[in-house]
């Protein structure tokens, strides 16, 4: 049967037939025309599942020029055609999508070229848990993350933006992984350079069938009519695409400077990742049949070729690095102001970020990866030493060694 995944996720996942933010965009349309409207526009990782969503967001509101880079080439000519195909979606003739990395030279030179923007709006970073392999994939996510932010934070501070927005995470709040702390130290890092131009964050909930999700995972196993695979105990804030798009315009056209957004959810809609399988198969007409070893459950698909409607699946307590049983969204010494807006919440009074001890975090990182010997461990150390709350969950095991 063909899903309706935008229908699935309304009804098992947000379980919300309309935005959690309809009633403040509709609260605060006039101010966003009129902070969006003829503005120019950069943003960065606008192919993923967040930017382009940001962009579906923005685009209503007629900013004069938009300008997309993304590493992702073919997603980036998806979502060219996809905006060209949707009906009323006013797309600027001052429109360019570059298949290129935020930190080259080639796009030092384009943004140099343009004298910045008006605003830029930042979604390229490492958001996976299981990027923490070995520290050649935690040097990528950290230069990711923040030594090659750092070199655009440098390049904005020349050219001043009216704003800058980028993602942080729920997992900035007491984190246990490293990608978590890493974005909980960009926050410090850009707070940093909010005496030049303003800067905004915004910490939210796993997207909902977003690219590289462990939800977009289970229709490209059943697609293939192979296993399920989910944690039993990792339960997981959710917000739709559409929904994540409108976060991010609201934190970056609303907020103050240094304020991280939220959106304000309850403990009960928290999911598990096996009752998303679990509502999944139902909904394509399976009945779900639990299997106690991989073995198992990739021989029990073999069934499934000749028509049988007994999906395996393979649910298990979680085992791996870095994952926490839920997630929060900010720690019990952030102040809240949790009257400005229906649905977010803001985190405001946040100090400015030390940019001579962000300094000497970068150097060491940098000392640790020229390093011949250089660990996993030595980065983990690190970290801790920067933030005091980095409590990091080893296990030994990695999500790459799980189906």
């Amino acid at each position: 049967m063909m899903l309706d995944v935008e229908r699935f996720i309304e009804k098992y996942v947000t379980k919300r037939e309309q935005s959690l933010f309809l009633q403040d965009m509709e609260a605060n349309r006039a101010v966003l025309e009129k902070r969006i409207s003829g503005k120019s526009l950069l943003v960065i990782g606008g192919a993923g599942s967040i930017g382009s969503s940001f962009i579906r967001s923005v685009l209503p509101f007629r900013p004069s020029s938009l300008v997309v880079v993304d590493t992702n080439e073919n997603a980036l000519t998806e979502l060219t055609r996809d905006l060209r195909s949707t009906q009323g979606m006013p797309v600027p003739n001052n429109y360019l999508p570059y298949p290129m990395d935020f930190a080259s030279p080639t796009f030092e030179r384009m943004f140099r070229h343009r004298g910045g923007f008006d605003i830029v709006a930042n979604f390229s970073a490492h958001k996976h848990v299981r990027s923490e392999k070995d520290i050649f994939s935690i040097e990528a996510l950290v230069r990711n993350n923040l030594l090659n932010a750092r070199r655009l934070l440098d390049l904005m501070a020349e050219f001043p933006p009216g704003a800058y927005f980028c993602v942080s995470t729920d997992k900035a709040a007491n984190p246990v992984n490293i990608m978590g702390a890493s974005k909980r130290i960009m926050e410090d890092l850009i707070f940093s350079y909010s005496d030049n131009f303003p800067v905004k964050t915004a910490r939210f909930a796993n997207v909902a069938f977003s690219n590289g999700s462990l939800p977009t995972g289970f229709l490209a196993r059943l697609a293939k009519l192979q296993p399920l695979s989910a944690p039993l105990d990792v339960r997981r804030y959710f917000v739709s695409p559409e929904e994540s798009g409108q976060i991010c315009m609201l934190a970056c056209f609303l907020g103050k400077n240094r304020e991280i957004f939220f959106p304000r959810l309850e403990r009960a809609q928290m999911m598990s990742f096996d009752e998303i399988a679990t509502a999944l198969l139902r909904e394509c007409g399976y009945n779900v049949l639990r299997c106690g070893s991989d073995q198992e459950a990739l021989e029990r698909a073999e069934a499934l070729r000749d028509g049988g409607k007994d999906y395996p699946v393979r649910y298990e307590p979680s085992a791996t690095s870095g994952e926490k049983p839920f997630e929060e969204f900010f720690t019990e010494d952030e102040p809240l102001d949790l009257d400005r807006f229906a649905a977010l919440g803001v985190i405001t009074g946040k100090e400015l970020g030390d940019q001579e001890k962000l300094g000497r975090l970068f150097d060491r990182l940098e000392r640790i990866f020229a390093q011949e010997d250089a660990s996993k461990n030595d980065v983990v150390v690190a970290l801790e030493e920067y933030l005091p709350n980095f409590r990091h969950i080893e296990k030994g095991h990695s999500l790459d060694e799980k189906m």
